[in-house]
């Protein structure tokens, strides 16, 4: 499924959309659909009729459709709050409703921050985007030595280090891994393109800029957040790392689908990728980001951030490509400092999505309108945070009424269809009890891979299982297809399920191939068995 954070949802914004829902009923019957509403001037009879007349119809038919427990929303137009409204509950099963201040994780929209952190530092003269990262990081190396020489701090934020996207990231994320050693396990990641060449999302080349802040300034990335961004703004509620969220008195809990039903995960702990992903914010705090963000670095009469810096983030940097819209002219896609960048019906848009285990969000500015718009929900399994944004930007430029959630509902349906009827094709496959070419025994054993590192395939009672090193709570169960082929179900269910293929040479296990969820990372995984 769509991809954590750090998997700013990406495969909407490159491709396409994600999957959807269970049983409706049982958000439905927990679901008041307003908790919380705030307007700001100008008066409510001002706002587009999508907004004023239509919305909470839509979102409450959402919440049901793609069984999301909660929503938040808020719109910015010309440094106001004139919409700020949340939906539903926090946690299935229990009263309370989500409120303007309650904490989502917001995933890849933290990449902005960093990306204005550093070019906050740029500003002041602590450093300069286009030092090299070895100047501040002399330990950094890339497989391609030449680009790791050359790599400025630039490249990392823009996605321009020769990276497929996600690659590396099975072996980063939840794991074990200090920040130290995932900027290490990038050194034996061999890169797919040319350095600088196509732009592939990395979410460790953020970690590594964010390391780059202590080396400047003193305080660690979460410090300089907390002081420079989250504190001046007043951003209160807003956590840096994501240990603090379990703690939080107000907040949402995660959500995700598993085997077509809607299941409450755990929180995601990915604070060894802290500057790609781990911020947690409401509708409330991120309004004040967003209107800092569309006044140049202004809030309330005071340069929180340098306009420069604001401008650093917005060129243009990569090119993903031509741009284009389902409904509507785009004639370009590229990315800044931490924002895609995009034209819309002759209007700039920066923006980004974030996805992590259980919530997905989008950060959207046109800054020609000054106006922003914040989504924040806590399901993992849909792609109405996007679709929100969209009937929002339509409305606001008197462009017609497109239903994008019914449109982006249809498309995960048919998704889900064909991967249920995949799964049901292996288990039937499984259920035959096919013998696998050599006893269970044979595939047992130590395997390692370049980039990950250790793996073990355990036999107990009769099955395998397949236990990874550096995500010692998880587990994937094989199960034999016939030949050498298993099917892997995982016991986290955000790395999903595969067919496991097995190398066999001379009736001896040489490897064997383990791919994760796209979710994940999109790049498979060869693990050498070990003598």
């Amino acid at each position: 499924m769509n991809k954590h954070f750090c998997r700013p949802l990406l495969t909407l914004l490159v491709a396409a959309c994600f999957y959807g829902q269970p049983t409706a009923l049982a958000i439905r019957s927990w679901c008041n659909p307003i908790a919380a509403v705030h307007f700001s001037s100008p008066a409510t009879d001002t706002l587009p009729s999508f907004l004023r007349d239509s919305l909470d119809t839509y979102v409450g038919r959402a919440l049901t459709d793609w069984e999301i427990p909660g929503v938040a929303v808020c719109v910015v137009k010309d440094g106001q709050v004139v919409l700020m409204k949340a939906y539903g509950v926090k946690e299935l099963g229990r009263p309370d409703k989500v409120d303007t201040n309650t904490l989502f994780m917001i995933g890849s929209n933290t990449k902005a921050f960093t990306a204005t952190a550093l070019a906050m530092l740029d500003a002041g003269k602590k450093l300069s985007l286009d030092d090299k990262v070895t100047q501040w990081l002399p330990e950094f190396r890339l497989d391609n030595k030449a680009a790791g020489e050359q790599a400025i701090i630039r490249d990392l934020l823009c996605h321009r280090l020769g990276f497929m996207t996600f690659q590396g990231d099975f072996t980063y994320w939840t794991s074990n891994l200090t920040r130290e050693q995932v900027i290490e396990k990038m050194s034996h990641i061999k890169a797919v393109y040319p350095f600088r060449t196509t732009w592939g999302y990395t979410n460790a080349a953020f970690l590594t800029a964010g390391q780059i802040i202590p080396k400047a300034c003193g305080r660690t990335w979460e410090q300089f957040i907390q002081d420079s961004l989250f504190t001046p703004l007043g951003m209160t509620h807003s956590l840096a790392l994501s240990k603090d969220l379990p703690g939080a008195p107000n907040k949402c809990a995660p959500y995700t689908m598993a085997d077509g039903k809607l299941m409450r995960i755990p929180y995601c702990s990915i604070d060894n990728l802290a500057p790609a992903g781990s911020i947690s914010s409401s509708v409330s705090d991120m309004s004040k980001w967003v209107i800092m963000q569309l006044n140049k670095g202004k809030y309330e009469g005071r340069q929180v951030v340098p306009s420069s810096a604001i401008a650093q983030t917005r060129w243009p940097h990569s090119i993903l490509g031509n741009g284009g819209h389902q409904y509507n002219e785009g004639h370009f896609a590229l990315y800044g400092l931490g924002w895609f960048l995009e034209e819309y019906d002759g209007r700039k848009i920066v923006s980004h999505t974030g996805g992590v285990n259980g919530f997905v969000t989008s950060v959207t500015l046109l800054p020609e309108e000054n106006l922003g718009i914040v989504v924040l929900t806590n399901t993992d399994q849909n792609a109405f945070y996007e679709a929100l944004k969209w009937e929002i930007l339509d409305a606001w430029l008197k462009l017609p009424y497109r239903n994008y959630s019914k449109v982006y509902l249809q498309r995960s349906l048919r998704q889900r269809e064909a991967e249920a009827k995949e799964d049901k094709s292996y288990r039937d496959s499984v259920a035959l009890h096919r013998s696998p070419a050599l006893p269970l025994a044979a595939y047992a054993g130590q395997y390692a891979s370049e980039v990950y590192g250790d793996m073990q395939v355990v036999l107990e009672k009769g099955q395998l299982r397949m236990v990874f090193a550096h995500h010692p709570d998880m587990f994937a169960r094989l199960e034999p297809l016939g030949g050498n082929r298993f099917y892997a179900t995982f016991s986290d269910p955000e790395f999903s399920k595969a067919v496991f293929p097995f190398a066999v040479e001379g009736n001896k296990v040489r490897s064997v191939t383990v791919k994760v969820a796209d979710f994940v990372e999109y790049t498979p995984y060869e693990f050498i068995k070990r003598p």
